[in-house]
């Protein structure tokens, strides 16, 4: 019979689809996991992977039992937490992954007072795009994540904790700077700062102004800038504007506060959600988290959709 470590090696060296990188990650040498592996394969008469490939590919059977062996090692860990947690107190792994146009802003609101609150919790945090997050939950590599929804995933729950109205910023010497409310039909294509392809808070932003039709107008999409921080510094020392969520408006120098405007009604907005695999059993943590975020953030956050918000997909 396999043993939870095989699997656990089965299952890596498909990730990394490659030895050497899955030994290094499971913490063993590289003939240990081979030597397990072809084990493994002996006892079943199956071969896993096409060693041919550069980079090795699971075989059609392999695909089969990699899948299954993600599904044990899902319900081992279960066990194992079910075990150590009979106290319903939340402790523990949890691996929480958020989009960068979410983490710096949202971090500092929750993330000490959490770890004080809930010291038996080991938080892991890393920062990935929505694509990538979607990929790390399906296998297992993260426990939630927080970021824009609606995704339309059958196999993640959404737990939506704010929605968060864009905000215009623009440059001092901007025609609009002297406006105090801006409609979206005042946007001009070519004036925006966009985020590289990948974010959806990019896709967001095209949608609100109406950029979807005219890609010819606007020269500075070339810029693959994946930071917010960055489009700030060129707006403030150069010129145009860009949509900033509420949450990064706040961070904005106290002496440039006069350029962020507000937008008319509805509002456009991001759904901003706690997001994990239905099958997840660290709900004591998921729960705890949820809270802690919900009674950090500034109360001027909706945590409600209202007919005042046009909550945007992504």
């Amino acid at each position: 019979m396999a043993t939870l470590t095989q699997l656990k090696y089965l299952v890596a060296v498909d990730r990394w689809r490659h030895f050497g990188k899955a030994a290094e990650a499971c913490h063993v040498s590289q003939p240990t996991l081979s030597m397990q592996l072809q084990k493994f394969e002996e006892e079943y008469d199956v071969v896993f992977f096409d060693r041919s490939k550069q980079p090795i590919l699971p075989t059609q059977e392999g695909e089969t039992i990699i899948a299954q062996a993600k599904v044990v090692l899902r319900e081992a860990e279960k066990l194992d937490d079910m075990c150590k947690n009979r106290s319903q107190e939340p402790m523990g792994e949890f691996r929480l992954a958020l989009i960068p146009t979410v983490a710096p802003y949202l971090l500092p609101y929750f993330l000490s007072q959490f770890t004080q609150t809930f010291p038996k919790v080991e938080l892991y945090i890393e920062e990935l795009v929505t694509e990538s997050i979607i990929e790390a939950l399906e296998n297992d590599r993260i426990d939630a994540a927080i970021l824009a929804t609606p995704l339309g995933q059958k196999s993640l729950v959404e737990r939506p904790l704010f929605y968060e109205p864009f905000l215009l910023y623009l440059h001092r010497d901007h025609p609009l700077a002297k406006k105090s409310r801006i409609s979206q039909s005042m946007l001009e294509p070519q004036d925006i700062w966009l985020l590289s392809e990948g974010h959806c808070l990019r896709n967001q932003v095209v949608e609100i102004c109406s950029l979807r039709d005219q890609p010819e107008k606007f020269p500075n999409l070339r810029l693959e800038s994946g930071s917010l921080e960055t489009i700030v510094h060129l707006i403030e020392r150069g010129s145009g504007y860009t949509l900033l969520p509420h949450l990064a408006s706040q961070f904005i120098r106290p002496n440039n506060k006069a350029l962020i405007k507000p937008l008319v009604r509805p509002i456009p907005s991001r759904e901003v959600s706690l997001v994990y695999r239905r099958s997840q059993h660290k709900k004591l943590i998921i729960e705890a988290l949820a809270q802690e975020i919900i009674q950090r953030i500034p109360a001027e956050l909706p945590r409600e959709k209202s007919k005042s918000l046009e909550v945007l997909g992504i």
